[in-house]
C-alpha cells in the first residue's frame, strides 16, 4: 500500500492556508565543523515548459481558496556555510537551517559567559550574500561547563545532551543571540532530535521548560521571529513514543509556547518515500491525540538511505533518476500531507559517504529540487485530494493550470480532465494524452 492518508481531502483549504502561511514567517574563531565519518551514529550528526493554452473550466475545479506555494517549502543545510561554502545557483532553496555549523549554544558559549559569535556571524552573512534571508537557527546544545551529566556519545561536545545545570544561563544565551540577530535570523528551533540520547538525555518536561523560557524571550525581543519546537525523530519507534507524547503534554500544560512543530522523517536505510509518508501520519496522529493547536509542521532534517537502525539496514545509495523522483515525491507528499517545510540534509561540495541521497550541485537529488521549483514554487493551489487510488494537486501559475498526480499504490489510473493535452515526467519529457493515464508512485504533471 502506498501510504495511509489523513483523509480523502488530504489538506483542507483552511488547514493548507495556515500551513503555507507558516512557511513565510517570516575573539579567535572556533574550529570549523565539517562532515566526519564518526558522525554516522546519528542521521543528523554532521559533517539548484512553458505553456500558453487557456484553462478550461473543468481543468481548474477547486476544493478551496487558492494559496500560494512559497519557495521556503524547500530548506537546506549547507556544509561549510560558516567558512563561505555555498551551493551553485542551480540548487533551489530559500531557507537555511543552521546545524552542524559550529553555531549551537555549546559551541558559541564554550567558555562560561563568553560568546564567540564568529561562526554564526559568518554563516548569517554568507546566507544573506546569497539572498537567503529565511534562516532557522538550532539553539541547543548544552555547553560542557553547564552540563548536569556527561555521557559517551554526546554530540557535538561532551555534555551537549545534558539538561543545563543553570537554566538562567540558557535564558542569557537566548536573550543574547536574539538581540544580536533580530531581523536577520527569522526562526529559532529549541533543540535538535531531542528524542535521541546523544542529543538530549534530560526529560521531555525539562525540554518543554527550555522551550517556554526561550519562546518568551524570543517573542519579547523579536515578535516577528518564529519559535520552532524541539525536533523528534520517528524511525526509532521507542524513542519517538517515549519523548514526543510527553513533550506534547508538557507543552500543552504551558499553553503551547511555540509557533511550529518539528519532526525528522528519515526512514530506515531501506525505506522509501512510503515510509516517510507513514511517519508523517504518525506525527500528525500524535498531534491530534494531544489536542495540539493547528500549527505548521516542519520536517527540519531529511535524507534517505542512511545506515540503520541496526545492521540489517546498511547504507544504500539513491542516485540519478531515482533520487530525482524521490525528491519530487517527497515534496508533493509534504504538500498533500500537511508538512509546510522540508529541510534537506545536507548540500556538500562533493559526495559525502554518510548520505544515501547526495545533494551536490549536479546530483539527481538537485535535479528533483529544480523540478519542484518549476512545477510548484510561486504557483497557487487549492489543496490536494485522494480518490483512493490516485492523489492529485491542482496548481495554477499566472492563470495557466496544471495537475500533479501520482498513484497511491504501485499503479493507478487517471482520466485527464478536459483541457489537459500533455503529461510530463520528472525529466520534463512531455507526451500527448491519449486516453486514461496509468500512473505510478512517481508524480507526473498534466498541462494544457
Amino acid at each position: 500500500m502506498r501510504r495511509p492518508y489523513l483523509a480523502s481531502a488530504l489538506v483542507p483549504a483552511v488547514t493548507l492556508a495556515v500551513l503555507l502561511a507558516g512557511c513565510s514567517s517570516s575573539s579567535s574563531d572556533q574550529p570549523s565543523t565539517t562532515p566526519s565519518p564518526a558522525a554516522s551514529a546519528s542521521v543528523s550528526a554532521m559533517p539548484s515548459a512553458s505553456v500558453s493554452a487557456s484553462p478550461s473550466p473543468s481543468a481548474t475545479a477547486a476544493v478551496g481558496p487558492a494559496v500560494r506555494i512559497p519557495a521556503t517549502i524547500t530548506g537546506m543545510h549547507v556544509a561549510g556555510v560558516q567558512d563561505g561554502a555555498w551551493p551553485d545557483s542551480n540548487v533551489p532553496f530559500r531557507s537555511l537551517r543552521l546545524w552542524d555549523a559550529g553555531t549551537a549554544w555549546s559551541q558559541v558559549e564554550s567558555v562560561k559567559g563568553q560568546y564567540n559569535w564568529a561562526l554564526l556571524d559568518r554563516s548569517v552573512k554568507n546566507a544573506e550574500a546569497h539572498k537567503v534571508t529565511d534562516i532557522l537557527l538550532v539553539l541547543g546544545s548544552t555547553p560542557t561547563w553547564n552540563a548536569k551529566r556527561i555521557k559517551p556519545g554526546d554530540y557535538p561536545v561532551p555534555g551537549a545532551a545534558s539538561a543545563p545545570k543553570s537554566v538562567s544561563a540558557w535564558d542569557a544565551f537566548v536573550r543574547a543571540v536574539v538581540t544580536r540577530y533580530k531581523g536577520r535570523i527569522s526562526s529559532y528551533q529549541i533543540w535538535n532530535e531531542a528524542s535521541l540520547a546523544m542529543f538530549w538525555n534530560g526529560t521531555p518536561e525539562q525540554m518543554a521548560d527550555l522551550t517556554k523560557r526561550a519562546s518568551d524571550i524570543i517573542h519579547t525581543i523579536d515578535p516577528k521571529a518564529t519559535v520552532v519546537a524541539a525536533s523528534t525523530t520517528v524511525r526509532l519507534e521507542g524513542a519517538f513514543t517515549r519523548f514526543f507524547t510527553r513533550y506534547l503534554a508538557a507543552l500543552a500544560a504551558l499553553d503551547w509556547p511555540i509557533d511550529v512543530f518539528a519532526a525528522h522523517m528519515y526512514p530506515a536505510s531501506k525505506g522509501t518515500t512510503d515510509e516517510r509518508a507513514a511517519y508523517i501520519t504518525q506525527v500528525t496522529d500524535a498531534l491530534a491525540a494531544a489536542n495540539a493547536p493547528d500549527l505548521p509542521v516542519w520536517d527540519t532534517e531529511l535524507n534517505y538511505g542512511l545506515a540503520g537502525p541496526g545492521p540489517e539496514n546498511p547504507h544504500l545509495a539513491i542516485t540519478g533518476a531515482t533520487a530525482r523522483d524521490w525528491v519530487v515525491q517527497t515534496a508533493f507528499d509534504s504538500l498533500s500531507l500537511g508538512i509546510a517545510r522540508t529541510y534537506w540534509y545536507i548540500w556538500t561540495p562533493k559526495p559525502y559517504p554518510l548520505l544515501g541521497l547526495q545533494l551536490t550541485n549536479d546530483s539527481g537529488g538537485v535535479q528533483g529540487l529544480r523540478i519542484v521549483e518549476q512545477w510548484a514554487v510561486g504557483a497557487t493551489t487549492t489543496g490536494c485530494t485522494d480518490d483512493g487510488s490516485v492523489s492529485s494537486c491542482p496548481i495554477d501559475r499566472d492563470g495557466i493550470p496544471s495537475i500533479v498526480a501520482w498513484a497511491d499504490d504501485e499503479s493507478g489510473t487517471l482520466t485527464a480532465p478536459d483541457g489537459f493535452a500533455q503529461v510530463c515526467s520528472t525529466a520534463n519529457e512531455c507526451t500527448p494524452i491519449d486516453g486514461p493515464l496509468t500512473l505510478t508512485e512517481t508524480p507526473v504533471r498534466l498541462i494544457p
